[in-house]
């Protein structure tokens, strides 16, 4: 297989592509949307995301150290895309985007998307000036779920909300399921069916087997008896 080698880039695809919501101590707020962003550590529940220091939401998540990711679906892609390529100096995103504030649960300035199924609510914990972009690494301090993706048992069933990806500049929906976590090393059981059927055709064999033994050993007796 041919290869080429191109310069340094970030060429990390697919990535989750997110609504961030926050807001400055004034009360001003805004949602950017978001692709470098991603789970950094599992205790104490930890994201991470980047952000260019000329974007308008970068002060107001300097100034309050909270922000928002919202998880985004296919109904809100429109939403998504408009939120990344429009500045909230020039529109109310809110308002154009008919989306809904809502209050976060352990944040005091930033807003949460009622739309979103997911909120994850985050309070920065450093920030790092890396470059082109700046990473506020924060802890989560909680997650809001939509309750209408509740199943029957009580789970939550996030792989039906319709959530999106974004790969080298395309929004894309997630495909089948290929298999669950773990799932390689799982060992393999046949379907009832085959095992049923299976079961069987050894039954058989031993069967024959035990008549064909039986046939054997009554000839010996009859020799025996001669």
């Amino acid at each position: 297989m041919a290869k080429q080698t191109w310069k340094p880039g970030n060429m990390i695809y697919p990535l989750p592509a997110v609504m961030v919501s926050t807001a400055d101590k004034e009360g001003n707020s805004n949602i950017l949307t978001i692709a470098w962003t991603g789970t950094v550590c599992t205790n104490p529940p930890m994201a991470y995301i980047s952000v260019r220091p000329e974007r308008y939401s970068y002060h107001m998540i300097k100034e309050s150290g909270e922000f928002v990711i919202n998880l985004t679906t296919k109904k809100l892609s429109h939403a998504t895309d408009y939120c990344g390529v429009r500045s909230g100096r020039d529109v109310d995103k809110w308002k154009e985007c008919r989306l809904t504030k809502g209050s976060a649960s352990s944040l005091e300035y930033a807003p949460v998307i009622e739309e979103a199924p997911v909120n994850i609510e985050c309070k920065v914990k450093s920030v790092q000036e890396l470059g082109s972009h700046h990473m506020f690494l924060a802890e989560v301090t909680a997650v809001q779920v939509d309750e209408s993706y509740m199943d029957d048992k009580g789970k939550f069933d996030l792989n039906s909300t319709g959530l999106i990806a974004y790969s080298h500049g395309e929004y894309l929906d997630l495909g089948k399921k290929l298999g669950t976590f773990g799932y390689s090393v799982h060992k393999k059981q046949a379907p009832r069916r085959q095992r049923t059927a299976g079961s069987q055709k050894a039954n058989a064999k031993n069967a024959v087997s035990r008549k064909a033994a039986g046939k054997k050993r009554t000839t010996a007796r009859r020799k025996a008896d001669r």
